[in-house]
């Protein structure tokens, strides 16, 4: 089995223990939604997009695990470290990508390492084209405008 299939099982079994049918299937979709404009975002830039797709579907792990927001990122980033070691499917300086991704990926006006942005861009994406009835949040409106330029939208 792929690592990526393999951690998405992971992520599957996590994402089943949650009770509200309505919040499980949002995580669902976001943290797939995630994973494949990461992979996307990533192979355009030419970056790993295995990688990038890792990162994006720990990424709000620790959120809908626990339910709080709360720092999220930084915890979740620890969560993905640990879940990482235990799986065994990367190695550390790998390991450290991912959860460099996923500490970083909330602060959307900040411009860090290449494949942070791959995972603050592709959440981006996510929250901006899941629900077109919605504005585009404020803090990412900038980063969704770059992004629409960069793809040709």
């Amino acid at each position: 089995m792929g690592r990526l299939k393999e951690l998405r099982k992971y992520v599957d079994n996590e994402l089943n223990k949650m009770e509200d049918a309505d919040k499980k299937n949002s995580a669902i979709v976001h943290l797939y939604g995630v994973s494949l404009a990461a992979a996307m975002l990533a192979k355009k830039r030419g970056l790993n997009p295995e990688l990038s797709s890792m990162a994006a579907m720990l990424h709000d792990l620790h959120a809908y695990k626990t339910g709080s927001y709360d720092n999220h990122a930084h915890k979740g980033a620890e969560l993905a470290g640990n879940i990482l070691r235990e799986l065994k499917l990367t190695d550390e300086a790998e390991t450290d990508i991912i959860c460099s991704a996923i500490y970083h990926h909330d602060d959307k006006l900040v411009v860090d390492s290449p494949m942070d942005e791959v995972l603050k861009d592709a959440d981006v994406i996510h929250h901006c084209m899941n629900d077109l009835s919605k504005p585009v949040k404020e803090k990412e409106q900038a980063r969704f405008d770059k992004l629409c330029a960069e793809l040709g939208m």
